[in-house]
């Protein structure tokens, strides 16, 4: 039984790690300040903040700054103002925890994926890394899919649940006529990153699952041809050892 499931295990945990590792790399290009600034150009943020670009690219930059770098003071400030009242800095201070635990629970799943391949092939076996990692990317395929038809037919309900997850109840409401959290970060600057990052994540997903299934296939290749050869060793004349 224990040495049955042990692969298993093995198995899940690597396609999870695997899952997890690609939504972190999918998610970095999105944290970038050229493309915030292009989709709140087209969100309409300057016209919702009252900014002007300029002010609108440097109270972002600080956001940013302080949410990817630190510290998480989140006190930007155009013409002395402070952009986010401390209802608002300390929701983006929730959202920093919550990246921080995300993207170092990516970095040990990266690490676990490096020694769960070292294991495989000391054990010659790395066809069932590569098959774990194909099963991983296709299963994070099938879960951007579910969850953009739940978001598409329930917005509301998936947005609550989500948000409950990680945040305290109504700490994530803020209104769009007072608040400059979402003024900055429209509905829109949201709805297309998110389809675009699900995109993303799919993408690299298919490309995961196309190279690991060609490295098992041949993995699987080479250990036949190796099974062959030791086999015609054995059956060659004068191949026994001598007692």
């Amino acid at each position: 039984m224990g040495s049955t499931a042990a692969p298993r295990i093995a198995a899940f945990l690597t396609a999870l790690a695997t899952a997890i590792v690609i939504v972190a790399i999918s998610i970095l290009p999105f944290l970038s300040p050229p493309w915030v600034s292009f989709e709140q150009g087209r969100a309409q943020a300057d016209a919702w903040t009252g900014y002007t670009p300029a002010e609108l690219n440097a109270a972002t930059g600080a956001i940013l700054s302080d949410l990817v770098f630190g510290p998480p003071n989140f006190d930007a400030r155009v013409d002395g103002q402070l952009v986010l009242n401390e209802r608002e800095q300390s929701h983006m201070r929730d959202v920093r925890g919550v990246f921080t635990g995300f993207f170092v629970l990516a970095i040990v799943a990266a690490a676990g994926l490096v020694v769960a391949y070292a294991g495989a092939r000391r054990l010659g076996h790395p066809e069932r890394w590569w098959r774990a990692v194909r099963a991983g990317a296709l299963g994070t395929i099938v879960g951007v899919v579910v969850g953009g038809v739940i978001v598409f037919f329930a917005f509301d309900a998936a947005f609550e649940v989500f948000h409950r997850l990680f945040f305290a109840g109504g700490t994530y409401l803020f209104d769009p006529a007072t608040d400059r959290l979402v003024q900055l970060f429209p509905f829109r600057f949201w709805d297309e990153t998110t389809m675009v990052l699900g995109v993303l994540i799919v993408a690299i997903s298919l490309l995961v699952a196309f190279v690991a299934g060609r490295r098992a296939r041949h993995a699987m290749a080479r250990a036949h041809a190796d099974d062959s050869s030791a086999a015609q060793s054995i059956g060659r004349p004068g191949s026994e050892p001598v007692s």
